[in-house]
């Protein structure tokens, strides 16, 4: 086994790390500048040299590595990556039983166990993010496990480790057979077309199942649905489905329309009776507040930062402006689905957003439901941030 660093972590932060912090932050170690290479293990030790937990050194935008073992005799090896995976199959049994359900995540990074790797499972492929060249060190042992613990088509890959933690263009192909892409999976029974090797994202967010779900089961039917931010339009899909009037989705991606329009294709929705509009999704609230047009339902699901050529939108400074707006276009008893997954802010806060955006358009509001993530994204106890998805469904009330 290669030698370990040692890294010793500044007094006013001992407690914290003690009591299980996994990520390896810049600002909590004495000695960082001793790590040169990326993936070498590390092991934190207090002011007395007494050991805290063993990890690697690996850089990503959160921090500098990550905490694997609390346990001063666990090793960091191929039988431990083996041992972290086998326990988070075991914990989706009931995910790979459902035929309704055959997209998920089957790893959630330091939730279960190994910061800066996720695993996700479409249909018989698997799906590994890398997240930093440090984890990526760990190839090899980590690919290895999942093969003997697995069965499956094929395993591809995304390297999320290039500068400022982008996306590595390639073929993200590891082994297996290649798929021929679209593939088909299924969400709660409904379909949808993902591609895996197109880029850092396959057509479809995970998180969001049982939001999606909530929609098309409780509040889609006879309602007209505006589905901002909206990708490859999956919102939409289970609004249709659930019985909405009509669904408006907006964009500012060139590829959102064909995306949009083959999700739609392949649940056997006629696409030109739905709305699909490549557009700045702020340019389009001032279109439908000229026009006079208003939704039943609004659906936000932003970006935590997102840039276009005429502004910058950033979840921690705008999402309020952006809930007024919503507000602005949304029908007396209308809906607004409030949804984030910028984690450097709680619930508590999140909903601070919602109240002053109502207080500031003088309407009023009631809160009906909220979720966090679902089950197959775990978080690690001592790491709150993990926790990021909040998502809120707000009724705007009627005025009289």
């Amino acid at each position: 086994m290669e030698k370990e660093v040692s890294l010793m972590v500044k007094p006013n932060v001992e407690k914290k790390y003690k009591g299980g912090y996994p990520l390896i932050l810049k600002e909590a170690i004495m000695n960082l500048s001793d790590v040169k290479e990326e993936g070498t293990l590390i092991q934190l030790v207090d002011q007395r040299n007494s050991f805290i937990g063993r990890g690697y050194y690996g850089r990503q935008n959160k921090g500098y590595g990550w905490i694997l073992t609390n346990k001063e005799k666990e090793i960091i090896n191929e039988s431990f990556f083996e041992k972290k995976l086998s326990t988070a199959l075991q914990k989706r049994t009931v995910l790979f039983e459902d035929n309704q359900t055959t997209a998920f995540r089957l790893f959630n990074g330091e939730g279960d166990g190994i910061g800066g790797l996720t695993i996700d499972y479409y249909d018989g492929y698997f799906v590994i993010s890398w997240y930093s060249e440090g984890i990526y060190r760990f190839k090899e042992p980590i690919i290895h496990s999942l093969q003997r613990l697995v069965e499956y088509k094929a395993i591809y890959q995304k390297k999320r480790f290039d500068t400022g933690g982008k996306y590595i263009e390639e073929d993200d192909f590891v082994t297996g057979v290649r798929g021929e892409f679209p593939i088909l999976v299924k969400e709660n029974g409904v379909n949808f077309s993902v591609y895996l090797n197109e880029g850092p994202m396959t057509g479809v967010f995970l998180d969001q199942r049982e939001v999606r779900k909530t929609i098309r089961e409780k509040y889609a039917k006879g309602k007209t649905v505006l589905n901002t931010f909206s990708y490859t339009g999956a919102f939409s899909v289970y609004a249709v489905l659930g019985g909405a009037k009509k669904t408006t989705s907006v964009d500012l991606a060139n590829r959102s329309l064909a995306k949009t329009e083959e999700q739609f294709q392949v649940n056997n929705i006629d696409p030109a009776k739905q709305e699909i509009k490549v557009m700045d999704v702020f340019n389009y609230f001032n279109y439908a507040v000229k026009r006079n047009i208003k939704f039943d339902m609004v659906i936000l699901d932003p970006p935590s930062f997102a840039r276009s050529k005429k502004r910058t939108f950033s979840a921690a400074k705008d999402y309020k402006n952006l809930l007024k707006d919503a507000i602005s276009i949304t029908n007396e008893n209308g809906m607004i689905v409030a949804s984030t997954n910028y984690s450097g802010f709680g619930m508590e806060k999140f909903k601070g957003f919602i109240e002053k955006a109502f207080e500031e358009m003088g309407e009023r509001f009631d809160i009906i439901e909220q979720f966090s993530l679902p089950e197959d994204f775990p978080y690690h106890h001592a790491f709150k941030e993990g926790n990021y998805l909040k998502v809120v469904f707000i009724k705007k009330r009627s005025k009289s």
